[in-house]
């Protein structure tokens, strides 16, 4: 990962900017964001403006289109160059980056702006080319939430121990990728479908704690428990250490830079910390941000 002074070098200009996008975006050619096909694509004399003369594009006359059609960039008064080190920013925040720093940074007027940039950005960090998980694969559940006895008398809820929370559960792979989100409850039949959609059946081994909704994984993988309530955390390559560390990081993320996040909005923030886990070993894990935005 570069440095912010080898960013700043690197992107001095809006002209470099739109170049790193163009070759990330498209590296085989221009395409139209529409149709999708590039031998209708025509180059027009505007800069960074382009023509497509595919009839099913057409709305009367041809579809033209810029570098940022149909990108997280569009329909945005800040250039590219800001919404680089934004980037930049969050990727290089283990725990994450606030938007109010970030407001702060950009030199930005509003914090609802500054937000706004943020949610973008995580949601362009969703991966559409997930595959499941192998090898050993740790599975484990948490709940993401303020205390029910910290909350404000009117918004107190009835129930004692995570029932006021959100329930989130994670697969990850041992030295591998983690993927997690939300699930409204932790019965055997919510979890053993998370579990069949994420873990390949030809993985080596599922390791959870004793937890009862995963009492049926064994009847399709693989699968050893570690007792925590008798203190048993590891046994063997038995454990769950890799993917408690993962809610560690989230939590401390969720606590000490974002303060609160709603139900809403949560999922946004697990793709942006799945996304830096899974791509920590990226040489170009900033190219690789741009191009799916």
């Amino acid at each position: 990962m570069m440095t912010l002074k080898q960013l700043l070098a690197t992107f001095p200009t809006e002209d470099a900017c739109r170049e790193f996008l163009m070759e990330r975006r498209w590296p085989t050619g221009v395409r139209c964001p529409r149709c999708d096909k590039r031998e209708t694509v025509y180059k027009l004399a505007l800069p960074w403006k382009w023509e497509c003369s595919n009839k099913e594009c057409r709305k009367g006359h041809a579809y033209r289109f810029s570098i940022i059609s149909g990108t997280i960039f569009e329909n945005t008064k800040y250039p590219l160059k800001t919404w680089f080190e934004v980037v930049w920013q969050m990727l290089n925040s283990k725990k994450g980056v606030s938007a109010l720093q970030i407001q702060r940074q950009i030199g930005c007027k509003s914090y609802e702006t500054a937000w706004y940039m943020c949610m973008r950005l995580r949601g362009a960090m969703h991966d559409p080319d997930f595959r499941h998980l192998m090898g050993i694969v740790e599975v484990d559940e948490t709940y993401i939430g303020s205390k029910n006895k910290n909350r404000h008398w009117d918004k107190k809820q009835g129930g004692r121990g995570p029932l006021h929370k959100i329930a989130v559960i994670g697969a990850i792979s041992r030295k591998g990728s983690v993927v997690c989100q939300i699930i409204e409850d932790t019965s055997t039949v919510t979890m053993s479908r998370f579990v069949r959609q994420m873990v390949s059946e030809k993985v080596d081994l599922v390791a959870t704690d004793e937890g009862a909704g995963y009492q049926k994984l064994h009847q399709t993988f693989p699968h050893k428990t570690v007792d925590h309530k008798a203190f048993e955390y590891v046994r063997g390559e038995v454990h769950t250490n890799n993917i408690e560390s993962f809610w560690s990081l989230l939590k401390r993320g969720v606590i000490g830079t974002y303060h609160n996040v709603s139900k809403k909005y949560l999922p946004l923030y697990l793709a942006e910390f799945q996304f830096r886990h899974n791509n920590r070993r990226e040489a170009d894990i900033f190219g690789k941000a741009i191009a799916g935005a």
